[in-house]
């Protein structure tokens, strides 16, 4: 049986390396990312709305008051 020849397993390992940094670098040059909601607000125009801002609390509808 013959046996497996591994002399070049090095080099190739070495190789592939910067090889595979060099091609995810290039995959995330393309990639677009998304702009966070601070950003996206600086050209949209702020409409009038007809509900309040504020937080109301809200109640389950079995949920009763209690009294002690």
């Amino acid at each position: 049986m013959p046996q497996l020849n591994t002399s070049t397993w090095f080099i190739t390992i070495i190789t592939m390396l910067p090889t595979l940094y060099l091609i995810m670098q290039l995959k995330l040059l393309n990639t677009n990312y998304h702009l966070l909601p601070s950003q996206k607000m600086s050209n949209v125009r702020m409409f009038n709305t007809s509900w309040q801002l504020k937080w109301t609390k809200i109640y389950l509808p079995h949920s009763q008051p209690q009294h002690s």
